[in-house]
């Protein structure tokens, strides 16, 4: 039953399919620390559900973000 809903695009999806931020502490980079920051400004919470695709941008977004603010 697809009782959950994806906060960025309000798509519904199996709660057993949910992600939160909270995974990218388990990537190398950028440091978690800078990823909730980075979240805050976009007003997303650590408890935020989202679907695969969207998880997926917010994984690319935020690690070109700090990719381009480390390099300056």
């Amino acid at each position: 039953m697809k009782n959950a809903q994806c906060k960025k695009c309000l798509n519904k999806f199996n709660e057993k399919d949910i992600y939160t931020i909270q995974q990218f502490q388990y990537r190398k980079e950028p440091p978690y620390a800078w990823t909730i920051e980075f979240f805050r400004r976009l007003k997303v919470d650590e408890w935020d559900s989202f679907c695969e695709k969207c998880i997926m941008n917010y994984s690319k977004n935020s690690f070109e973000a700090w990719k381009n603010n480390s390099q300056k």
